[in-house]
């Protein structure tokens, strides 16, 4: 049984090179655009991880993280062009 990711990022072409290196792995991938979206998806297919984008519309990374942590403990991996380490600190703080 394939891994379920999600792939959450507003920018369309990586979140298309993301979840295409991830089915050429084998790995079933779903798609949101936004962080409502994200949250929907995440109740709807449970994935067995996520790939978060920090910056999107509608509700960002961080808010994602936070919300779904309050009923699962699924890995998230951040995506993020911020590089000071106060956002690193933030991440790893509120379960990604």
């Amino acid at each position: 049984m394939a891994h379920r990711i999600l792939v959450a990022d507003d920018d369309s072409h990586i979140r298309d090179i993301i979840c295409f290196a991830l089915e050429k792995a084998g790995m079933k991938t779903v798609s949101a655009c936004d962080g409502a979206e994200a949250l929907r998806r995440f109740s709807e297919e449970t994935p067995d991880l996520v790939v978060l984008d920090v910056g999107m519309p509608e509700m960002d990374g961080l808010e994602v993280c936070r919300r779904i942590r309050k009923t699962s403990d699924a890995p998230i991996l951040f995506l993020s062009a911020r590089d000071e380490e106060i956002d690193r600190v933030i991440g790893l703080e509120i379960g990604g």
